[in-house]
């Protein structure tokens, strides 16, 4: 074979032999970088579920979330509760009718008031369901005594009262110190109703900072039965008002 022929196939194999070897290398490459495990998740962990606010009704007077406020008020207007019972708590004023409560806030009220007895807090029922007629007495007297203007920021017309629920509750020391009066939120009573209702299912109903929204001034004293998961929840989420929590718009005013 001549020295050209020769030198050509040697150098064909040479080619040969580079692009084999390329290809191998190529094929390893491949190989190892599909069977490197991702370090990033390929599927999104789930996000928290909200806190269902329309499980129960906001408008069904029986309804323990039945929203009562300047805006919406109670279905009939002259609603009163059926199940309504005197708690086995200390009372105020024994044997008046506003010493009554649903039975559902009403036993988490006696579980509350055991709890906090227990912390060496001792607490009493001031005020609880109020009838439509007495409301109506309640609120002329404000009217009367201190104008319409100021009435509509403590006491709320006949019809529009979360006491007519049953649900609601003004609670005092027994002592009576600070008698629902702003006070109350300084004493070791107030502070303890403030850090612990929502865990017996009770919200402070008129916070501080939230009369431009509930249209009522900071009342410490003024709890309102929701149940245990839901004033949890408002309690676990910083929800100022009720109205915030149940998506309502701001009521003021009438």
């Amino acid at each position: 074979m001549k020295k050209g022929v020769k030198f050509i196939l040697f150098v064909v194999l040479i080619v040969l032999a580079g692009f084999g070897m390329n290809n191998l290398a190529n094929k390893s490459s491949v190989y190892k970088s599909s069977s490197k495990p991702s370090l990033k998740p390929t599927v999104k962990p789930p996000s928290k579920l909200a806190f269902n606010t329309k499980l129960y009704s906001h408008t069904d007077p029986t309804s323990i979330w039945v929203m009562v406020n300047k805006k919406n008020p109670l279905n009939p207007i002259d609603y009163a509760p059926s199940d309504l019972v005197v708690p086995n708590v200390p009372l105020r004023v024994p044997g008046n009718q506003t010493m009554q409560m649903r039975r559902i806030a009403a036993d988490a009220l006696q579980a509350m008031f055991l709890a906090a007895k227990a912390d060496t807090i001792n607490l009493m029922l001031a005020s609880g369901y109020r009838s439509y007629s007495y409301q109506t007495t309640l609120y002329n007297f404000y009217v009367k005594t201190q104008g319409q203007a100021v009435a509509d920021t403590q006491s709320a017309r006949p019809g529009y009262s979360e006491h007519q629920t049953g649900l609601a509750a003004d609670v005092e020391p027994v002592s009576r110190t600070c008698e629902v009066a702003l006070c109350f939120a300084l004493t070791p009573e107030g502070k303890w109703l403030a850090s612990n209702s929502y865990r017996y299912g009770f919200i402070i109903r008129y916070p501080q900072n939230g009369q431009a929204i509930t249209g009522y001034e900071y009342e410490p004293w003024h709890i309102r039965y929701i149940g245990v998961a839901a004033a949890t929840a408002m309690h676990n989420q910083g929800v100022l008002t009720l109205e915030q929590f149940f998506n309502y718009p701001a009521a003021p005013s009438y």
